[in-house]
Order: C-alpha cells, then sequence, then structure tokens
C-alpha cells in the first residue's frame, strides 16, 4: 500500500488462502476467457465487503456476443459470497432505489439481462440508468421528489453500491469505463466442462464457511484498507486506475502472490479494453490523417478529403445511414476538435477546404502517433515554406493582425480563426528528408539562452527553433 503499510499478517493473517479458496470455488463453476479474468472476479468479490473504505466501486461486467456463455452462472456463483445480494431481474426502480437507500444493509446488485435496459426500450429505463452510473462514487445520491398527502417534498437516497451486470453485446461509454468487463465466450467442446450449480449449492455447508471466511477476513484488515494510494502498474491510469484501485488494495492487504497476479492481470485487462472499436470521431480523425498521407499535400479542398473520405472501402463514410458524408456532416463532426473549414489559399487558387496543421492537435492527443515514413510529416509547414503556426516560446493567442495578413497561406474571410492558428509550443514538426542518426542531433535549440525543445528531424537537423530559424539559414 502507498502508505508504507505491507505487513498484514499480524492483522489479516491468511487473506492469501482465503482469496485462493474464493478462486478455487469460482473455476469450478465458470469457464472464464483468462486467467486474468478470473483473479479479477475474485478481487471484486472481496472489495464487496469492504465497501465504506473506497471512493469508488468497480462494476464488474460479464459480457458476450452470444447467450449460453456463462454469464448468469457467474452471477449466481457470486451471491453466496457478497454481502446482501440482491438480484435485480425484473426488479423495479422504485424496489432497487429503496434497497440501495438502506446503508445499513447495503446490497450488492447482480443484475442480469443487463442489455435490456439499454436496448429498444432504454427510454422506459431511465432511472436505472442514472442509479447504475451514479451508484459507483461514495456519497453519490439520487434525488426524488415524495407526496405526502397534499404536500410535495424532496428527499436524498443514497446511491452507492456495489453492481455486477451480465448482458449480451457491449454496455454504454459511461458503463463500460467504469467496469471490469470479463468477455464471456461459449465453451468448446474440448474445453472443461464445469460443474453443474444449483440453487441450494448457496447453502451447502463448504460454501457457507467460504462466506464465513472471507467476512471474518475482511473485517479483520478493514483497519487498514483505504488507508492509502495501492502503487498503479505502468499503463493503468486516470479512470483505470479508479477502477482497480479497490481490488488492488484488497490483493495488498491479501499479500502471497496476490499483489503481484492482480497488477499482472489488470495491465493485461486494460489493455484490452482499449483494444476496442474506436468512436466515429476518431475514427473521422484517423481517416483524414490517412487521406493527407496518401495524397502527400498539407492543404485539400473539401470535396477532395470528402472523396477520399468516402473511398475508404474499411470506413462507414461512403453510405452513413443510406447516404455519404458530405461537406456538411465532415464539418459537423469535425467541429467538436475544434476543426471548421474555411478559406485556403494554395498558391494562384483558393478553396474552402482544410489545412493539415489543423488538426495537429487532435491528431496527437486521439491517436497513436503515425509511422516514421508517414507523408504528413509536416503540419505546420506549407507546401511553400509558409509556417501556418505562429513562431513562439508557449501558448498564447494570436494577435489579431495574424488572421488577416495577406503573406499567411490561410485567410478566414467571416469564419473563425483555424484552431491549429492557436500556438501551441510546438515550433517546428517539419520532417528533413534523407537525414539519418536522428538519435545524435540535438534536442534543444542551439541559439544562446533558447531552450525550446527541438520535437521534429527538421528542427534537429538544423540545431535551432522556428525563432531562430535566421541562424538556421546561416549556418
Amino acid at each position: 500500500m502507498s502508505d508504507g503499510v505491507t505487513d498484514v499478517s499480524a492483522i489479516g493473517g491468511q487473506g492469501w488462502k482465503v482469496l485462493a479458496d474464493v478462486e478455487t470455488h469460482l473455476k469450478r463453476y465458470v469457464v472464464y476467457p483468462g486467467p486474468d479474468e478470473l483473479v479479477a472476479h475474485v478481487l471484486w468479490i472481496g472489495h464487496t465487503w469492504l465497501l465504506d473504505s473506497w471512493d469508488s466501486t468497480p462494476r464488474i461486467a460479464f459480457l458476450s456476443p452470444e447467450p449460453g456463455s456463462g454469464k448468469s452462472r457467474a452471477l449466481e456463483v457470486t451471491a453466496p459470497l457478497v454481502p446482501n445480494p440482491v438480484h435485480a431481474v425484473n426488479a423495479t426502480p422504485a424496489y432497487l432505489f429503496r434497497k440501495v437507500a438502506d446503508q445499513d444493509a447495503r446490497p450488492t446488485v447482480l443484475f442480469d439481462e443487463i442489455d435490456t435496459i439499454f436496448g429498444p426500450r432504454a427510454k422506459d429505463n431511465e432511472e436505472l440508468r442514472g442509479l447504475l452510473n451514479a451508484g459507483h462514487r461514495r456519497g453519490a445520491v439520487a434525488g426524488r421528489c415524495v407526496v405526502r398527502g397534499k404536500e410535495v417534498f424532496t428527499e436524498e437516497l443514497p446511491a452507492y453500491a456495489a453492481v455486477a451486470l451480465a448482458g449480451l453485446d457491449d454496455l454504454p461509454e459511461t458503463l463500460m469505463t467504469r467496469s471490469v468487463v470479463v468477455r464471456m465466450r461459449r465453451r468448446k467442446q474440448s474445453e472443461r466442462r464445469p460443474m453443474p450449480w444449483r440453487a441450494r449449492d448457496a447453502d451447502s455447508e463448504p460454501v457457507v464457511a467460504l462466506r464465513e471466511r472471507m467476512e471474518r477476513w475482511t473485517q479483520s484488515v478493514a483497519p487498514l484498507a483505504g488507508r492509502g494510494w495501492p502503487t498503479m502498474p505502468d499503463g493503468v491510469e486516470d479512470r483505470d486506475a479508479d477502477v482497480w484501485e479497490a481490488l488492488l488494495a484488497v490483493a495488498d492487504l491479501a499479500g502471497g502472490v496476490w499483489p503481484q497476479r492482480a497488477r499482472d492481470a489488470a495491465v493485461r485487462m486494460v489493455g484490452k479494453s482499449h483494444q476496442t472499436a474506436p468512436s466515429l470521431g476518431v475514427l473521422l480523425l484517423r481517416d483524414t490523417r490517412q487521406a493527407f498521407e496518401d495524397a502527400g499535400v498539407d492543404k485539400m479542398p473539401t470535396e477532395d478529403l470528402l472523396e477520399r473520405l468516402n473511398a475508404m472501402e474499411e470506413s462507414p463514410w461512403g453510405d452513413l445511414r443510406g447516404n455519404p458524408l458530405n461537406a456538411r456532416g465532415l464539418a459537423w463532426r469535425l467541429s467538436k476538435y475544434s476543426i471548421r473549414p474555411s478559406t485556403v489559399r494554395d498558391g494562384s487558387r483558393t478553396f474552402k477546404g482544410y489545412v493539415a496543421g489543423w488538426f495537429a492537435d487532435s491528431w496527437e492527443r486521439y491517436l497513436a502517433p503515425p509511422s516514421p515514413d508517414s507523408a504528413v510529416t509536416s503540419v505546420t509547414t506549407s507546401q511553400d515554406g509558409t509556417d501556418l503556426r505562429k513562431p513562439c516560446d508557449g501558448p498564447e493567442d494570436p494577435p489579431a493582425a495574424i488572421r488577416h495578413n495577406p503573406d499567411l497561406s490561410v485567410t478566414t474571410d467571416e469564419e473563425p480563426t483555424p484552431p491549429d492558428l492557436r500556438c501551441d509550443g510546438v515550433t517546428d514538426v517539419t520532417a528533413a528528408e534523407g537525414h539519418g542518426g536522428e538519435q545524435d542531433l540535438p534536442t534543444v535549440c542551439q541559439a544562446d539562452g533558447c531552450t525550446q525543445p527541438l520535437w521534429a528531424p527538421g528542427s534537429r537537423a538544423s540545431g535551432y527553433c522556428e525563432k531562430h530559424k535566421d541562424l538556421r539559414r546561416a549556418s
């Protein structure tokens, strides 16, 4: 744990053994897609007993593309090992809100067939969706109006509760990013056949004894739980860290091999979660970058860009609800990234279109870096050598005159200022052609007193930033 508490043997005793026995119990009845998912399930069960120790509780979601993949079975074998299990199939919103609001007997909600909540009848389940979205954070409440006689009163019902979900396909992004996702698959004939589970097994002596051991152990380590932030492995950060915080803390409290197993599982499962299909917005950014690369230009008329996008066979732009992407749709989809079409001058001709430099910030934020031999290696310089960004030492707004300077290759007429005219501190990302040995080039401007980083091969080859380009030419 991050507060220096690493030896829990004096308090927790055999926590590692309790988790190992829970693991043995689960894999008797469920065929998991891999050992990491089994580890995550074990730790999730452990965290439900210490819910008051965490700032948030991750959902665990058993999802599959087809029925018969073991999702419901995973919830069934979970129920006897968690506090106050409540099966939420066909439960009304009012029932669930009242159950969750009872913080003295806070339930662990086991929600099967969750896909029915977010399918065609989603509008009928807004309250349930709100509960699932908000209840992951400790202190979360659901505001409601209550009528008593002729008066209307407001009340706030606690919504914080651990939730396990099972359903077909995917969940909305708001839930997916707050969940440990277990991608269940239908068992192959060659795979191990799990033991059958019956409802009466929940009351069998071995299962009851295992539950009691879990409860005793978690009570013994409760004084340590939540004291500090567990050490996160590389690659687990931001919201992923929020999801895995409680699970890694449980592993640290158990000791033995569990801290390492938990972190290995976290890294691999987070990596898998990031391999999902990109949103349409990110896909459009990717394809616009590809279009500029294929064209080998840094300015493109709107109609040319659309022609290239709509011709991409593996992308949806040629058939969006029966129609190809048009200029208005392109502008609307790019506007949320502050990219808008404008009047562009290219030599002797002008046209309404886009400049690669306007996409630079969004490409860097939302896409993986392009390959080293990518054709769009310069996003700040036009083909005639004009710098499309204002040279400067750091972020600042461009002066008004820059938007009307006839020497610039971009004019705006009455359109908003293209986003790349706002300097972001990048001085030059022009690639040097035919230059090798980049690792031996300077990384900081060589002008006296200048510490401007040199990001791109072109700048590093000359040794000077854009602000000192006169020294570059002199050298």
